[in-house]
């Protein structure tokens, strides 16, 4: 089965950094668009950035130019780099994959998928002042 398991999250101060981390098992994870999400108390689900399997990017506007998202096909991770981090950054961080369908090598990615339909526990990060 799929697996996402998110690590990297703490406490830490504004102004401070942060490297989040998504292991990623289960899917021939070079074919997947991925995906960081964050839900902070009180608040609704949020995009935070994407990667599609070629390496392009997108940032939600409130983070763009302070985090950027990575991927290691290699290692089947990846990650969400968090600079200058503020108070309205504290929330729980989801990873999440494209939708996939089994092929002969294994469970691919659709690439025509928009939906993400494989998603990890989350990690909580916590900014204060």
């Amino acid at each position: 089965q799929v697996q996402l398991v998110e690590s990297g999250g703490d406490s830490v101060q504004a102004g401070g950094s942060l490297r989040l981390s998504c292991a990623a098992a289960g899917l021939i994870f070079s074919t997947c668009g991925l995906g960081w999400f964050r839900q902070g108390p009180g608040k609704e689900r949020e995009l935070v950035a994407t990667i599609s399997r070629s390496g392009t990017t997108h940032y939600t506007r409130s983070v763009k130019d302070r985090f950027t998202i990575s991927r290691d096909n290699d290692k089947n991770t990846l990650y969400l780099q968090m600079d200058s981090l503020k108070t309205e950054d504290t929330a729980v961080y989801y990873c999440a994959a494209q939708k996939a369908y089994y092929s002969g090598s294994g469970l691919r990615c659709d690439p025509t998928s928009p939906d993400f339909a494989y998603w990890g526990q989350g990690t909580q990060v916590t900014v204060s002042s």
